[in-house]
């Protein structure tokens, strides 16, 4: 039985939230907030669109200083700590009061409410959602892709819209380092409202395709012929099963399932990819495959994961091709990171260097037994061709005119491999608490003079792409089949800290 209070006056703890409102019921709760996010940001896209045709005078728009993000928050005390240890999330583990600002709950509807679900059953207590003090920035409203609007007319306007404020947005709470002024509550979720936006807008421009398309196992490469055999894959998929709804490409390019009613809007063909291209081939309940070109090098693989993060997806998974270090491996051969020298450099600031990245059982015992449904190997057979060990990550793409220096490295690190982004992306997956894991094909071995020739890396190619993408696939599939409908069995809690906020 759901429980309502109108909490007209309530300030300190939830800080300046208002019109707070109690809620037992999750999904009562959710649809609040959509009230909420839904009428605030009306009140900006409608004043914007008439300030853009001229429709109405300034005396005429409404205030725009209430169009504010929705507020969720929730007070435990010592009496009603309930926690679960059997999951890693979903509960507050000290007493306080807890708060954090919501947005785009056409994509994080289901998430909001298991959250929400979650903190009322463990701590037998409501929750409570509002309105916050934290206005919606116009760029984040929509994609305005159709309104043709001289920016000097923005700026010189004398409505102030809110515009995004980098002074306030940052990851000091997913890094652990957000220390809360007085009178604010401690953070609900790893990412505010205004962090998650930002993300949003970033995915778009990177991957070219909108942010609701991205689905919950996502597939990480850096090489174009990967994406060219996924989506052949996808075609075949939607040809034969029922399995998968769509399949979305760069510039939100639609090919449906040709059994289902789908009826939305569809752009077209990108005639230039952008920098990171993703294609998601999609279910109903986001549980798809968004598969993404991150390209080369660690600064591409922090670019994607930061954003990616705010998705709070299932997993992620870096399918890519490395340097063998090891004289008895052979090209072809798959290498299945279980730790990582980290010489990327771009986490340093965010994630020192002497952080353990420790592998993920869940996703490592996925991935080994993916190889073995694909490949059909067993016992020696399987591990003469899959070693497991450690990968060295740098940022120098040229390594190979330095490898004699970096031999010390590779003998006292026992690595097996080298490539350019698996250690940002494992490590990022450890900062942002996104369960992550790297399969690796050999594709040649540098310091043993094994350079590929034209012709031999394209017949290495045309074998090696196609075998590899299936495992990362097959993988996709075991885990789905282990997550049930909990959403919980992957999300190792040695990714969470001791005093972690409670959302996923």
């Amino acid at each position: 039985m759901q429980k309502t209070k109108k909490l007209t006056t309530l300030k300190e703890p939830h800080g300046n939230a208002k019109n707070l409102t109690e809620f037992w019921d999750a999904e009562k709760a959710v649809a609040r907030i959509i009230e909420i996010y839904n009428k605030n940001t009306a009140i900006i896209r409608n004043a914007f669109l008439d300030i853009s045709q001229s429709i109405q005078s300034v005396d005429h728009l409404p205030k725009l200083e209430n169009a504010t993000y929705p507020y969720i928050g929730i007070k435990v005390t010592n009496a009603n700590l309930n926690v679960d240890d059997r999951i890693a999330f979903g509960a507050v583990l000290e007493a306080g009061t807890y708060g954090t600002t919501l947005t785009r709950p056409d994509i994080f509807q289901h998430y909001y409410k298991q959250q929400i679900e979650l903190l009322i059953n463990h701590h037998k207590t409501p929750v409570v959602v509002g309105e916050s003090d934290w206005p919606i920035p116009l760029p984040f409203v929509d994609e305005w892709d159709s309104i043709s609007f001289h920016p000097e007319k923005l700026w010189q306007n004398p409505i102030e819209f809110a515009l995004p404020n980098l002074s306030v947005v940052d990851d000091t709470i997913v890094n652990g380092l957000y220390q809360p002024k007085k009178g604010e509550p401690l953070p609900l979720a790893l990412f505010s409202a205004e962090r998650v936006d930002f993300s949003l807008g970033r995915l778009h421009h990177y991957c070219g395709t909108a942010a609701k398309h991205f689905q919950h196992f996502i597939l990480l490469t850096n090489y174009q012929r990967y994406v060219n055999e996924f989506v052949e894959y996808a075609h075949k998929c939607l040809k034969e099963s029922d399995e998968y709804t769509a399949l979305v490409e760069p510039g939100d390019y639609v090919t449906p399932n040709p059994r289902s009613d789908f009826k939305g809007p569809n752009g077209s063909r990108l005639s230039m990819l952008p920098q990171m291209p993703a294609y998601h081939l999609k279910k109903n309940n986001t549980r798809g495959i968004t598969f993404i070109n991150i390209g080369v090098g660690p600064t591409n693989a922090k670019t994607i994961t930061d954003h990616l993060a705010v998705l709070r997806p299932h997993f992620w998974l870096m399918l890519g091709h490395c340097a063998g270090l090891r004289r008895s491996q052979r090209l072809g051969d798959y290498v299945l990171a279980h730790a990582y020298v980290r010489e990327d450099h771009v986490l340093n600031y965010d994630l020192p260097a002497w952080v353990p990245i420790p592998p993920i059982a869940e996703i490592q015992v996925a991935l080994q037994q993916a190889v073995v449904n694909v490949t059909g190997e067993l016992g020696p057979n399987l591990k003469s061709r899959m070693r497991t060990g450690t990968v060295v990550t740098t940022d120098n793409r040229n390594w190979e005119l330095r490898s004699q220096k970096m031999m010390e490295r590779f003998r006292q690190s026992r690595a097996i491999a080298l490539d350019m982004e698996s250690a940002t992306v494992a490590a990022n997956g450890f900062r942002m608490r996104v369960p992550y894991g790297t399969l690796l094909c050999i594709s040649d071995k540098p310091i043993h003079g094994e350079l590929k020739l034209r012709g031999m890396a394209h017949n290495f190619y045309r074998q090696s792409v196609a075998q590899h993408l299936h495992i990362g696939i097959e993988t996709i599939r075991i885990l789905e089949a282990e997550l049930g409908k909990g959403d919980v069995a992957i999300h190792s809690r040695k990714l969470r800290n001791f005093d972690e906020p409670p959302f996923r």
